[in-house]
């Protein structure tokens, strides 16, 4: 099953070796990133079997402009006229103004068992070397929570792009974490809560530090960008990723 219900309305969704969140609030919903180009389908099969129509999604808020990330978004935005936001900061990055990813040398060099390969031709199969800007983007509309289902609160942590966020949950006690914290990686051998490899991170430095804005949020459960929900609240998550830093 790619979809699973982890809190009141809220569920996740697993497109190829990433993860999407869905809120809900009647018949309404929001969608947290947009997996990979090829991710489409699943994203509108898994609304679908939820009861829902992609036309109920009145907003998607990104989390930062990574190609595993804006995957689906034009595709939504065109069929749907479904709106888009992201932080200021990464509109610029997600219209293809900036860049602020790993290049394909990047991931090349680092192919080198089959959990990597596997991984990498997944994420081919997928649109991984397709080039994806957002022209449509726009800026959060305010700041605090916003005024869709689920109220999610955009809380800045710039690192692993410039314009990184990651999206409070208050009402079901989660932290949609995007990229500044996952807990597994086809490219890591970290188990569990960590910092993503540097390679990926536009500076790991920054993302490092940002853990400390992450630790103080009141999150029994974690939603990462990769890998499984964490059920062991954000500071266990962050201190588990301080204790085994990225490399």
């Amino acid at each position: 099953m790619r979809h699973q219900q982890v809190a009141d309305n809220v569920f996740t969704i697993a497109g190829t070796d990433v993860n999407m969140v869905l809120l809900r609030d009647g018949s309404d919903l929001t969608l947290i990133d947009a997996g990979w180009y090829g991710d489409a389908a699943t994203i509108e099969k898994s609304i679908r079997a939820l009861g829902h129509r992609p036309e109920d999604i009145r907003a998607i808020l990104l989390t930062h402009a990574h190609l595993d990330h804006v995957g689906a978004l034009n595709h939504l935005h065109r069929h749907y006229a479904i709106p888009v936001y992201t932080s200021e900061t990464e509109v610029a990055h997600a219209r293809g103004d900036v860049h602020e990813s790993a290049t394909p040398l990047d991931v090349i060099k680092r192919l080198t068992d089959r959990k990597t390969l596997g991984w990498a031709a997944r994420i081919t199969a997928a649109g991984g070397l397709r080039k994806n800007p957002v022209p449509h983007i726009q800026p959060f509309p305010t700041e605090g929570p916003l005024d869709f289902p689920g109220h999610p609160v955009p809380v800045a942590t710039p690192g692993h792009t410039s314009g990184h966020t990651v999206f409070h949950l208050p009402q079901a006690g989660a932290l949609a974490t995007g990229d500044t914290l996952c807990t597994a990686h086809p490219t890591s051998k970290i188990t569990g809560p960590q910092v993503l490899p540097c390679f990926f991170n536009h500076s790991t430095e920054d993302t490092v530090a940002a853990l400390d804005i992450l630790e103080p949020l009141d999150a029994a459960l974690v939603l990462p960008g990769h890998g499984p929900v964490w059920t062991d609240g954000i500071a266990k998550a962050v201190a588990h990723a301080r204790e085994h830093p990225p490399r």
